[in-house]
């Protein structure tokens, strides 16, 4: 009798137990807003459905429209688009496969009567009571529409893409739906990429062209329920269909939705709910890009075009020149295995033909490539592999070709310079060693030249000296690889000090744009520490005054108010998310 109550209240204990963790699992795909970023010039971000580093994101496109393809108080819909570069600038990129559904016919306007997403889903209703649900993974994808009954279809551009980015494409119609690949410009117009997909209709279709890069997709009159598939391959049509072959829509949300939950669990975050809404937001953004661009067989396309085959995933889609600073060194942290594969993927780039933007055999959209070696030398300290001497030769190559006739040009070179010494010392090479550490150390004359002297008149002035971003103000601090030497060609820790509390008082900084974001933690390097700690907590937090913008403007109106916002118009006025750099910051 007394081991049958002590059974009876164990089980009642685990079962308690069970309840009580289950009731405490961590969710933090609930805490997301995607529409963080979505409005205005204020992040350049959109809601479109993904997972995580995923190649496919399906999302609204909007008149009028941001970077990303969308506008979050825009009321009118032109369709929904397949892939976009989050937070970029220029005009942006991406956009492509633009699908819309309608009734009567295409020119019938969709104009927004509700809306809600969160990560790896996306849900809008319209007036006219079309009713259309999203979901991706990775390279997979579904679109689920509702329709009343009556004449209805999808119209499909094949030749649309964002910043006029469209180059070529090919489509054949079959029975069950469309293949065929899509050449697009990338970010800025700089290279180009291509794109195989495959659309798969779950309901007999009757397909009407409309002129050379359009359709329109009729269902019987009767149907209300209608899904789309749609799989991509940077390979070939043959893994574009399965990637449409992959999974029902409410697995593929879940399968989207649980990574998310696995990559945004890695940081457990405290504090009031607000705060930790605005936390995982800002980190849901640092885990969009790159794209995993290699099949589940290990095949990926280089950047030369060339198709190979590895057993480690590889990723494609930089910003370096943007987030190495941030969101690739909190990748190193937060998931090392994902950026073991990173760091091999930008390695590999300097085998097939590395590009400072882009090359024309791109295997995914992408931006740029500057400051690859620090990446690689931070990732090697870190304890990750990186074979510098298989690509030694090339390293050197791409640093030989580095530009130096501009003063924020040559203090970023020199970085680069520095970075590739340091990866001679650790392949025990001291001539090539002290050969690159020397001309690494020319930084000083150019710091000398053109950012010693902060009396003149136009070191608040933006792209003064022909500048590419910034003010002389803003570069004078870009030496991370030698601070110590920094402090003693101001003139000591004192004059440091004062410099940096001149710079700090009087709203010299810019946070709209990267070229001082490491600034607010440099007080860190002397004997007044607390003041980094200061001044990343209002920058991050608290109200701030900025004058400076990400369009090279001083304005005349400052910036008033809170940077991270948990709102459409999150950041300051013109500044871009960068692909995760600022949210990571």
């Amino acid at each position: 009798m007394l081991m049958q109550k002590i059974k009876s209240f164990l089980i009642l204990f685990f079962a308690f137990v069970s309840i009580t963790k289950a009731q405490q699992t961590f969710d933090p795909v609930k805490l997301v807003n995607v529409f963080l970023g979505t409005s205005g010039d204020h992040g350049q971000l959109s809601p479109a459905a993904g997972s995580p580093f995923g190649m496919m994101s399906i999302g609204p496109q909007t008149y009028p429209n941001l970077h990303a393809g969308y506008e979050y108080n825009a009321k009118q819909f032109l369709g929904f688009t397949h892939n976009r570069f989050e937070g970029v600038g220029c005009t942006g990129s991406g956009g492509l496969l633009l699908i819309k559904p309608f009734l009567g016919d295409e020119k019938a306007e969709l104009v927004k009567a509700k809306e809600d997403a969160s990560p790896g889903y996306y849900h809008v209703g319209f007036e006219n009571e079309i009713d259309v649900k999203l979901t991706a993974a990775n390279k997979s994808g579904i679109h689920q529409y509702v329709f009343p009954k009556g004449k209805k279809g999808v119209f499909i551009d094949f030749g649309h893409a964002l910043s006029r980015g469209f180059v070529a494409e090919e489509h054949v119609v079959n029975v069950r739906g469309i293949e065929g690949w899509v050449q697009a410009k990338t970010t800025c117009s700089e290279g180009k990429y291509k794109v195989y997909y495959q659309i798969y209709f779950n309901k007999k279709i009757d397909v009407k062209s409309v002129n050379e890069h359009t359709i329109n997709v009729f269902f019987d009159d009767s149907e209300t329920a209608i899904e789309v598939r749609v799989g991509f391959s940077s390979v070939s049509k043959d893994y574009a269909k399965l990637n449409a072959n992959n999974l029902e829509f409410d697995a593929l949300k879940k399968k989207s939705q649980s990574e998310w939950n696995e990559k945004l669990s890695v940081i457990k975050a405290d504090g009031d709910l607000a705060s930790q809404k605005l936390f995982y937001s800002l980190l849901y953004r640092t885990m969009q890009s790159p794209y995993l661009i290699s099949e589940t067989d290990g095949k990926f396309k280089t950047s030369n075009g060339v198709i190979r085959q590895s057993q480690d995933n590889f990723y494609n889609g930089w910003a370096i020149w943007d987030n190495y600073r941030t969101q690739l060194p909190l990748l190193s942290i937060v998931q090392p295995k994902a950026f073991q594969d990173i760091a091999t993927s930008i390695a590999s780039l300097y085998q097939s033909g590395k590009k400072d933007y882009a090359t024309q055999n791109e295997p995914s959209n992408t931006v740029r490539t500057e400051h690859a070696v620090v990446v690689l030398l931070d990732a090697y300290r870190k304890g990750y592999k990186v074979d510098f001497a298989k690509i030694a030769d090339s390293l050197v190559a791409d640093i030989d070709r580095l530009d130096f006739t501009k003063p924020d040009k040559a203090l970023e070179s020199s970085y680069d310079v520095w970075a590739l010494a340091q990866a001679f010392k650790e392949l025990n090479q001291p001539l090539l060693y002290q050969k690159y550490i020397a001309k690494a150390a020319d930084y000083k004359k150019y710091w000398n030249k053109d950012f010693k002297d902060i009396d003149k008149n136009d070191v608040d002035r933006m792209q003064a000296r022909g500048l590419y971003q910034g003010t002389i103000w803003q570069y004078r601090w870009f030496v991370p690889f030698d601070v110590k030497g920094l402090i003693e060609l101001i003139g000591g820790e004192e004059k440091y000090l004062a410099q940096l509390n001149h710079f700090y008082k009087n709203d010299l900084y810019n946070h709209a744009n990267e070229p001082d974001l490491q600034v607010p933690l440099m007080f860190n390097m002397s004997k007044e520490p607390w003041k980094s700690q200061k001044w990343m907590y209002e920058l991050a937090a608290d109200t701030v005054v900025q004058y400076y913008f990400n369009d090279n403007s001083r304005g005349i109106d400052p910036f008033v108010d809170r940077i991270y916002k948990n709102e459409p118009k999150a950041y300051i006025r013109t500044m871009d998310d960068d692909a995760g750099a600022m949210s990571a910051w």
